[in-house]
């Protein structure tokens, strides 16, 4: 029995130990940006030293992928499942850009943070795989239903891509200074606009008169 416990708290030792490293990773994505985030520096602030942290996190990409995976269960994104149950596809589009933007609004700091770290943390790019792959999917179901062409490379998929990309959202809100409901409005408008130009882009076919009727 003894040996039994001892091992127990071997293991809550580990798990206490990772949960302070995730959490002091957290708070420097949260505070310095995830580019001035170091290992030297998660070790200093989750009061452990370096080959500890490698210990838990090998690589940049384990500590990541346990910091999105931390973050989001503490703060989950809104609940997009019941779109699909919104024939109308303005309707589907408004709900889910006011989820989205609302989102946005409340952990704009990390976001931001992972935004701009990206294109020079090729591991945070393998971590956030899963949330690239749910945003292509959620592009997807938004651009059926609007009676046009909206595969890759047309108007509308091109403007609902937009609207949900979290740089637009910041765009308009610190640089134009619009509301959530603002840009929600103004990102609804865009998408009718490129539906509108697809169909105005078909050329319209003119049906020969049969010779009956001629």
């Amino acid at each position: 029995m003894p040996r039994k416990y001892e091992l127990k708290r071997r293991a809550e030792r580990q798990a206490e130990t990772r949960r302070r490293i995730v959490d002091a990773a957290i708070e420097l994505h949260q505070t310095v940006g995830m580019m001035g985030t170091t290992m030297t520096a998660v070790a200093k602030l989750a009061g452990v030293s370096r080959l500890t942290v490698y210990r838990h996190f090998p690589d940049d990409v384990s500590l990541f992928i346990a910091c999105t995976g931390t973050y989001d269960q503490r703060n989950p994104p809104p609940d997009l499942s019941g779109l699909m149950a919104i024939d109308d596809p303005l309707r589907r589009l408004e709900a889910a850009l006011t989820g989205m933007y609302g989102y946005f609004s409340d952990h704009e700091q990390i976001i931001a943070s992972g935004a701009n770290a990206l294109p020079n943390k090729p591991a945070l790019g393998v971590a956030l795989a899963p949330v690239f792959e749910a945003q292509r999917r959620l592009g997807e179901l938004l651009a059926t239903g609007w009676g046009v062409e909206s595969g890759p490379g047309t108007l509308l998929a091109g403007a609902i891509g937009h609207a949900i990309a979290f740089p637009t959202w910041l765009a308009l809100r610190n640089v134009q200074g619009l509301t959530n409901n603002q840009a929600v409005t103004l990102m609804v408008g865009m998408v009718v606009a490129a539906r509108d130009a697809e169909r105005a882009s078909k050329p319209v076919r003119i049906a020969r008169k049969s010779r009956s009727s001629a």
